[in-house]
């Protein structure tokens, strides 16, 4: 419908008011110690992927020496092996049509560049949370190969070097450690028991560390979990009242700062898992994470920051597009990329438990997924 000039004008002075709606920002994976770098993954390596080497724990023959048996000694073997990680390039842009900036004042190209920053970071965000869900995955689905000791971590003694063994916990399944498997929504197992006293109540977290880590637990960790989680250790009281600063975030700690806390919406995940290692009644999972748990490489693509002007268009007022690119590696340690190598890493991709194999012994890998309800 036309317009009238009043109309217009009223128009005209409330668009021009415009404001920048403020972003949610929250602690972000990748601002944290769990993204760490190392020398040998490289962003700006030939094709879509990348390998690195490293040697293996020695397995040594320690002989016993002599002075009246001249047999030969037996040598230690030396082996190395090999993992490959995955690039991924992303692209965001706008367009306006120039004669808009007439009608509204106001440059919408400009607002794109002025939110780069955030769009940037929650893209990382986003791909750091799928990777650790794709490894999660795969755990899974490696437990689901059947057998003796299939599955995940039920007890402390479980060899999660064994084939068919996946490093995760699940808290409600049949273990020797948490009981009868949960079969109804009156005995579902959260991760924090609210009918413990004290610090009791996280004692299934801590059981399900050591059934993980055992004697090779790192002094602190970070623990992703999700707000429901958080609030269950709030009303318990085993939040610590002291807070631990890790680069330019501050974090709440519980357990004397045993554990970060990074509250996240992302990962209720357990219920889109394969079936069979995860108790249905898990419906979320919690990772806990060694610092440096996931290695970080800038990819740099040509021309970062390109600008197209179509001249003749819109009757010759013209339109400009504007695009922003940038790359990276996010590579999970112990494990190698085993999704599609003509193609960078999409989400989607990251997130699949078919791109990530495990190729380090289990007490090396610094990714714990604990599902519970």
């Amino acid at each position: 419908m036309p317009i009238s000039n009043s109309d217009f004008q009223v128009i005209e002075e409330t668009v021009r008011q415009y404001a920048h709606e403020g972003y949610t920002n929250s602690k972000k994976l990748v601002n944290t110690g769990v993204v760490g770098s190392r020398s040998d993954v490289d962003g700006d390596v030939e094709s879509y992927i990348g390998q690195f080497r490293w040697y293996k724990t020695l397995n040594p023959t320690i002989n016993i020496a002599s002075t009246t048996d001249a047999t030969a000694g037996t040598v230690t073997g030396i082996s190395t092996d090999i993992a490959k990680y995955v690039k991924s390039v992303r692209t965001y842009g706008g367009e306006q049509v120039n004669v808009q900036k007439v009608i509204s004042g106001e440059d919408g190209l400009l607002k794109i560049a002025r939110d780069l920053a955030q769009v940037q970071i929650d893209d990382q965000g986003n791909a750091l949370m799928a990777v650790l869900k794709g490894v999660a995955a795969s755990e899974v689905t490696l437990g689901d190969l059947g057998g003796a000791g299939a599955g995940g971590f039920i007890d402390y003694d479980t060899d999660a070097d064994t084939a068919a063994t996946g490093f995760f916990v699940d808290v409600n399944a049949l273990s020797p450690v948490f009981g009868a498997a949960a079969t109804g929504t009156g005995d579902q197992r959260k991760l924090f028991d609210a009918s413990g006293m004290g610090a009791a109540r996280g004692e299934r977290l801590f059981q399900a560390i050591g059934m993980a880590y055992k004697d090779y637990e790192t002094d602190w960790m970070y623990m992703v979990t999700s707000p429901e989680t958080v609030a269950e250790m709030r009303a318990a009281n085993l939040v610590d009242e002291t807070k631990v600063t890790d680069g330019e975030l501050e974090f709440t700690t519980i357990f004397d700062g045993k554990f970060r806390l990074l509250p996240t919406r992302q990962n209720q995940m357990a219920a889109s898992l394969p079936t069979g290692d995860v108790n249905a009644q898990s419906t979320k999972c919690t990772f806990v994470l060694k610092p440096n748990s996931v290695s970080f490489s800038q990819v740099n693509p040509p021309m970062p920051v390109e600008m197209e002007r179509t001249a003749a268009s819109y009757k010759g007022s013209g339109m400009t597009q504007l695009w922003y690119r940038w790359g990276y590696v996010f590579h999970p340690e112990g494990y190698t990329w085993a999704g599609s190598e003509s193609a960078f890493a999409s989400d989607t991709t990251y997130a699949a438990a078919a791109s990530w194999t495990r190729k380090v012994s289990a007490l090396n890998l610094p990714i714990l997924p604990i599902f519970h309800s």
